[in-house]
């Protein structure tokens, strides 16, 4: 067989992630490979570190990107975090609120489950009984911003009653971070992770964490080892901890490293603030234009994340097919459905640097175009006009 070098096609990326990547990002990978433990590339790990920090709003020292995608910074905070025994309030209105609740069951762990309607925002009275029905419970752990459904639950009430009832707070912000506010340590949020390819624009494989004292204090406090040599952060920390020395652990993916760096160079530059009101912007230039096409949105409005937004797929429209067509006519990815929403929902992403002007409008005149071919009942013509009014407004 004759193998040739791979040229991926040039795609627009709207769907729940990876996110469109900068050439800037994409730059910064392309430059010369150096050791894991060469001084010049310990001194951009510090530099990482210290951006994360800023990105997260948070001076916790246990801060750093774990060298593989969010589902294993999930797995960090759990596996030690998590003992067997430990009982874990779990709160799922998704995909992934599912996702920790197996962690949960794998550490050993106790899962005591809280269900909320998928497309909604965690229930906090519901939280709150469930921790006042389970003393000694070890950890609350929730979505800030659910991928699957687009719904934004309140992390500041759930960590309050975290702290109120003596657990830990585990956050998943692999959706939140960089794309609207986390505040780690005004929230005191204990264990925190996040992914790369969303908000933050690099390709995937790297998973910010950050832990605070109360974190740390529990994981050097365990009864038992932690169940996971690569995830442990006891030993982890010997490779990301501070300081010109540093011990091996494994062999960090250097040139992903150069692109998260040059990722949190370019947030540093934007701002973050700036940054969550972009994403703030042309969402609702997308909403505008997305309502004015008669499409409706699965989360109500005050729940609704600006970053990824779910609509119901009209009666009798076959998602696949739609998605079919925007790939091979516009180079365009939207997301499907997961679990109970799967064919019917479509996940429209604007995340990093896919959040832009020129997205938006291309992502309305594809979709208007591709379901009037397939003789969806929406409204013809004015989702573009509606758009450029919103995107006239003030961001």
């Amino acid at each position: 067989m004759n193998f040739k070098p791979f040229y991926p096609p040039v795609r627009t990326l709207m769907g729940p992630g990876p996110s469109d990547v900068h050439p800037r990002v994409l730059s910064a990978m392309a430059r010369p490979t150096i050791g894991h433990l060469d001084p010049a590339f310990v001194s951009m790990m510090d530099e990482v570190k210290m951006m994360l920090q800023q990105a997260m709003l948070t001076s916790n020292p246990l801060t750093m990107p774990v060298s593989a995608p969010g589902s294993a910074g999930m797995e960090t905070c759990f596996a030690n975090l998590i003992e067997p025994g430990d009982k874990v309030v779990v709160c799922q209105n998704g995909v992934f609120g599912g996702r920790m609740k197996e962690n949960v069951e794998r550490m050993g762990g106790v899962p005591i489950l809280i269900s909320d309607d998928w497309g909604r925002a965690v229930d906090p009275d519901k939280v709150e009984a469930a921790l006042r029905a389970h003393p000694g419970v070890k950890a609350l752990a929730f979505v800030h911003a659910e991928t699957s459904t687009g719904a934004c639950s309140d992390v500041n009430t759930l960590t309050r009653l975290a702290r109120h009832y003596d657990c830990l707070s585990i956050v998943d912000a692999v959706t939140s971070l960089g794309g609207i506010e986390l505040r780690v340590d005004d929230w005191q949020i204990d264990a925190v992770y996040s992914g790369s390819q969303k908000c933050l624009s690099c390709p995937p494989g790297l998973s910010p964490v950050s832990f605070s004292e109360r974190a740390v204090a529990a994981i050097k406090s365990r009864r038992s080892r932690i169940p996971s040599w690569f995830l442990d952060l006891t030993l982890v920390m010997g490779y990301w901890g501070s300081g010109a020395k540093r011990t091996y652990h494994h062999t960090a993916p250097v040139n992903t490293l150069y692109g998260l760096h040059e990722a949190l160079v370019m947030l540093h530059e934007e701002g973050l603030e700036q940054a969550w009101r972009r994403h703030r912007h042309y969402h609702r230039a997308l909403r505008a234009g997305l309502e004015a096409m008669g499409l409706r949105f699965v989360v109500p409005e005050t729940e609704r994340l600006p970053q990824l937004n779910a609509i119901h797929i009209p009666e009798g429209i076959d998602d696949v097919t739609v998605r079919g067509l925007l790939l091979q006519d516009y180079q365009l990815e939207i997301g499907a459905g997961l679990g109970v929403m799967a064919g019917k929902v479509w996940r429209i992403g604007l995340m990093g640097q896919a959040c832009n002007r020129r997205n938006v409008l291309l992502c309305l005149a594809a979709l208007e175009d591709v379901l009037s071919r397939v003789q969806a009942r929406i409204e013809r013509g004015g989702a573009i006009p509606a758009a450029l009014v919103a995107l006239g407004q003030a961001g």
